[in-house]
This record gives C-alpha cells, structure tokens and sequence, in this order.
C-alpha cells in the first residue's frame, strides 16, 4: 500500500516534489482568497495584512500536502 504513493510527481520528464507542487497550488489559492477579502472589505479589521497572506498560504500549503499529496 505505501508503494502506490508517489514521492515525486512527474510532469513530462521532470520531477518535481510534492510540497513545490502544493506551494504553487496555495499561493493561486491564497490569491484568490485575497480578492475575496478584498471584495468583501474584510482586510480593514487586518493590522498586518501581509501576515495575514502569509498566514494563509501557509494553511493552504499544509492542507494540500497533507490531503492531496500525502507522503
């Protein structure tokens, strides 16, 4: 069982490891978020907003990894 599951992912003849590939996904997920906060005014109630991106991205990173690519 623990066979099946990739250590590198494969696009064409490159591989690439798995928190990369999970990072790129978080930070397109994070921007979206972002737009989101933006559009609903919520980055007001923020002090640090970069923080809070920071913040968010690393959340993303982690899920994804954990639930997508799980090692």
């Amino acid at each position: 069982m623990l066979n099946l599951v990739p250590k590198e992912i494969a696009i064409g003849e490159i591989y690439f490891p798995p928190l990369l590939i999970s990072g790129f996904i978080a930070i397109i997920c994070t921007s979206l978020t972002v737009r989101l906060f933006n559009t609903v005014k919520w980055y007001r109630y923020v002090s640090n907003s970069p923080l809070v991106e920071l913040s968010i991205a690393v959340i993303y990173t982690v899920l994804i990894s954990t639930f997508i690519f799980p090692s």
